[in-house]
């Protein structure tokens, strides 16, 4: 299955420490690309198998209410309905190393974030193109006995880059599936969002790899309206190129797995000034549309570690896993982002498979940003005291039901929620605290049983 490829040694040998998870969690919470985690789980129902077919189909639903602070009290639901197939081509017609992937999505719900917090991060990670889409459609072709891994066609970059297992054993979008920064700062592509895409993996030695990417931006892709299936170029405003320089140690015989990446983004095309229209004035007080720009760029460094484990043939142990990213060029929403987390897998007797853990993260919003937003709460009548500083924390809870169904309630906590969503407030918002519950089922499994 798509989930099965190599990906970055970040990624993909992640999985040897991380909790296990469910086939439905690996597809449904954004295609991760990664491969399996080890796990003594039934096989999943197959019946295209020996003719080279691997199918998937899943659902997540992720639940979030809003119990007090933020904007008003209410509940919300988000949940995304993945199908797909990966084709093994050389089984097929006789292509070695090549596998054709497809997947499709329906994504349905609302963001509570948007209704009742007002601040800029979903609490819901499944929200976001809210239709029917193509997800996925590429071919993946491996050289050199697997030393180099190509894919191409129509894909996003948030599943290749700067993502791991460990960011989504939690339902807050500000880390999973991937730190929020990058989506603020930059036009990296994001699941189920498709458009024309490569990236290439080389493993340098086992332990180093180097993987750059290339990927389509067109603001026509994230309209509500688009499916998917439009493979035009047209109104594309250029592309951007994430980078990872990694280093892994996840063999089998690793009894502590951990993984150590330095990575950025150029992003060469156009953009939204966070401040300025397009005649120079501050936008939010005179109505015209922003100003064009181009060109931005980032950097991060992010690493995870398996602290202990005390059976090499389980998956028992605590992990911690940290990001730190930082704007280089362009005009930007955010200056910087530092989140960090720890995971405990194997929590009570007989609970191998559960997970608990801790995520929190620090949004810090540029210069521009806080110029725009005290703008707009002077004219409203307050005092120019935004907060500069927004923190988003998740304390979660995996429990592992059965091989096919994973429940993993959540408690969340956002710390000087912004105010981008509702402007015109005089007064900060107040700090929100939020009962989540997040839902996973592997259809396959289920059938496999």
């Amino acid at each position: 299955m798509y989930f099965r490829k190599m990906s970055a040694a970040c990624v993909a040998s992640a999985v040897a420490f991380a909790a296990p998870v469910t086939l439905a969690q690996d597809q449904a919470e954004a295609g991760r690309d990664r491969a399996p985690a080890r796990s003594e789980a039934p096989a999943s129902w197959q019946p295209l198998a020996e003719q080279g077919v691997t199918l998937s189909l899943s659902y997540t639903g992720e639940a979030a209410a809003n119990v007090s602070g933020g904007l008003r009290r209410e509940a919300a639901h988000a949940g995304q309905v993945y199908v797909g197939a990966d084709l093994d081509l050389n089984r097929i017609i006789g292509i070695g190393g090549a596998t054709l992937h497809f997947a499709v999505t329906n994504r349905h719900g609302k963001n509570l974030a948007a209704m009742a917090i007002g601040n800029n991060t979903s609490v819901q990670e499944i929200y976001g193109t809210q239709n029917t889409h193509l997800a996925i459609l590429t071919w993946q072709q491996t050289f050199f006995d697997g030393r180099l891994d190509v894919e191409a066609g129509r894909s996003q970059a948030n599943i290749h880059f700067l993502n791991s297992p460990l960011y989504c054993h939690f339902q807050t979008n500000s880390a999973c599936g991937n730190p929020t920064f990058v989506f603020k700062n930059s036009n990296f592509t994001y699941f189920p969002a498709s458009s024309w895409m490569a990236h290439a993996k080389l493993h340098v030695t086992p332990q180093v790899m180097l993987h750059a990417g290339v990927y389509e931006v067109n603001p026509d892709r994230k309209r509500a309206s688009d499916h998917g299936f439009n493979f035009s170029t047209k109104n594309a405003t250029g592309v951007i190129v994430p980078w990872e320089l990694s280093y892994g140690r996840d063999s089998a015989d690793d009894r502590l797995p951990g993984h150590y990446i330095l990575g950025g983004w150029f992003d060469r095309g156009d953009y939204a000034d966070p401040l300025r229209d397009d005649q120079g004035g501050i936008a939010i007080l005179t109505g015209r549309p922003a100003a064009t720009r181009n060109g931005r760029s980032g950097l991060y460094v992010r690493f995870d570690q398996m602290l202990t484990r005390p059976d090499l043939a389980s998956q028992r142990g605590l992990s911690i896993f940290g990001v730190a990213m930082t704007n280089l060029s362009g005009r930007v929403e955010e200056s910087r982002y530092l989140g960090m987390g720890i995971v405990q897998t194997g929590t009570f007797a007989g609970r191998d498979q559960d997970t608990i853990g801790f995520a929190i993260n620090d949004q810090r919003f540029s210069d521009l940003a806080m110029q725009r937003m005290n703008a707009a709460r002077v004219t409203s009548g307050g005092r120019a005291d935004i907060r500069r500083h927004q923190y988003m924390m998740e304390l979660a809870y995996g429990f592992q039901v059965n091989p096919a169904i994973r429940l993993s309630p959540n408690l969340q906590y956002i710390l000087h929620p912004d105010q981008t969503g509702a402007p015109e407030r005089r007064r900060n918002i107040k700090d929100a605290f939020i009962l989540g519950f997040k839902f996973t089922l592997d259809a396959m499994r289920l059938l496999g049983k």
